[in-house]
């Protein structure tokens, strides 16, 4: 039953634009009041490569709409998976694409990191950036995150960076805010990125573009994704 469900579910987001699911284990990684919905389903959304690739010095406006055409293309996908586990007898609650919940301890975190889900769901490993790095996209994907407590077969998860002694995305950071380490499981976002700093900059220096909730540098100048982007295009010449 639960292999014919996790089958619906994946042929559902991908039907509707997922390029890559996953399915992983999230004990010891949830809040007290979500511990028993300790299966995540993430999906990760491409991006536009020409949209990624004109970004230069700066986001641009066609950046800033596809940023929020594709959080909301996710929000349909993650409410869909919900309804289906929902109609199903399990509990399910999609976790917002981008939205942040201020507490008196951080400012700038969600109910739940979509990329511990994917990582952990073996999408991909986190970047200095601080964002998820696929072998097939790079960093040009954007997660979205279901919660439920649906048993299924788990997805193995990525435990380690290949970003080896690459720094382009650090020191490409307009607002200096990416510290330079590389991820393992567990580190502490800060070790990673500064995200008042990033934040702090974005508001002050990009308000004009998206009310400066955007940037997408670090995601631009990233060579994983361009070097992706360059087999893929080399592969689809015509002979």
């Amino acid at each position: 039953m639960e292999k014919d469900i996790k089958k619906i579910i994946i042929n559902k987001a991908t039907d509707m634009g997922a390029a890559k699911i996953g399915f992983g284990n999230l004990n010891g990684y949830l809040p007290e009041e979500l511990s028993h919905l300790n299966t995540g389903i993430s999906i990760a959304i491409r991006l536009s490569d020409q949209i990624i690739n004109d970004i230069k010095d700066k986001p641009t406006f066609t950046y800033f709409h596809h940023y929020r055409t594709v959080n909301f293309l996710i929000d349909q996908i993650t409410l869909q998976i919900t309804t289906i586990l929902q109609n199903r007898g399990y509990l399910a609650m999609a976790v917002p694409a981008s939205q942040t919940v201020k507490t008196s301890k951080d400012a700038y975190r969600g109910i739940f990191q979509h990329r511990t889900a994917a990582t952990l769901s073996g999408l991909g490993w986190i970047g200095k950036n601080a964002c998820l790095v696929t072998e097939e996209f790079g960093p040009r994907v954007r997660l979205g995150t279901v919660l439920t407590n649906l048993p299924v077969d788990y997805d193995t998860p990525i435990t380690e960076s290949k970003c080896g002694k690459c720094n382009i995305c650090v020191s490409n950071c307009p607002a200096l805010a990416l510290k330079g380490n590389k991820w393992y499981p567990g580190i502490p976002r800060d070790e990673l990125v500064d995200a008042y700093a990033c934040s702090t900059f974005m508001n002050e220096h990009y308000k004009g573009i998206g009310r400066g909730s955007v940037c997408g540098l670090c995601i631009s100048k990233c060579p994983k994704g361009i070097k992706v982007l360059k087999i893929n295009k080399a592969a689809k010449q015509p002979y």
